[in-house]
């Protein structure tokens, strides 16, 4: 499923008996709801391609204001960059030949890569359009001298690669992300997993990966992870 609090109700799910399930995919749209995957000028998106969550038209349960505070209600939910006409959930996402909807992560997680800011958005994007590809998440970790360097998270179409293959995959998938969008957003670090470590209503827990990423012991709670075997599997499996 997928909802905010400010919606007030579920938004995309998939209705029992009626909409097939994919793991990791809220699916589809309930009835009535109207949801779209548009980019940084507001136009849709293509399938496989992602972008901005945003709901375009107005639903019985949405938010309707931040007590006192009008503009900054505007401004967050509602920017001027899409005329005020949709509403932002401040999720990227993006679309799988179904046209179902996969949610990837907050829009506003940002890397600074040797003086360059980076959208994680921006990466998992790259990644998921390649077609091997059916998830990815992407964080950030320490780097002695670019700052911050990149590690993407993939979970494949196909069985978790190993060996010699995990390494040619990783390599093409490096290659494919420097073609869409250059060298300095290249992943420095490649984790193959069977799938992600998420709640139990599907969201991605980053800080947990991010935990992994920089090789120090979690001690986050980890009681509402869904698959929590999925850790250790991702904290050895750097190439």
């Amino acid at each position: 499923t997928w909802w905010q609090t400010e919606t007030g109700c579920n938004m995309i799910a998939p209705l029992p008996g009626a909409v097939a399930t994919k793991p990791g995919s809220c699916t589809l749209p309930i009835p009535g709801i109207i949801a779209d995957i548009v980019d940084e000028s507001g136009a849709p998106v293509a399938h496989g391609k992602g972008g901005f969550l945003v709901i375009s038209k107005p639903w019985p349960a949405m938010v309707r204001n931040i007590w006192g505070d009008p503009e900054r209600f505007a401004k967050t939910y509602f920017p001027e960059d899409y005329n005020g006409k949709l509403y932002l959930a401040g999720d990227s996402a993006h679309y799988d030949e179904n046209g179902y909807i996969w949610i990837m992560g907050r829009i506003d997680d940002v890397l600074n890569v040797s003086g360059h800011r980076l959208g994680t958005m921006e990466i998992e994007s790259a990644l998921v359009a390649n077609p091997l590809v059916a998830e990815a998440a992407v964080v950030g970790k320490p780097h002695d001298i670019k700052g911050e360097s990149v590690v993407a998270y993939v979970v494949l179409k196909g069985n978790r690669p190993e060996g010699d293959d995990a390494k040619r995959i990783a390599k093409e998938l490096r290659e494919w992300v420097a073609h869409e969008i250059g060298k300095i957003a290249q992943p420095d670090e490649i984790r193959f997993g069977d799938n992600l470590p998420k709640t139990r209503s599907g969201k991605i827990m980053r800080r947990l990966l991010r935990d992994i990423a920089k090789g120090v012991e979690i001690t986050a709670d980890t009681s509402t992870l869904e698959n929590p075997a999925i850790l250790e599997q991702l904290r050895q499996s750097a190439i």
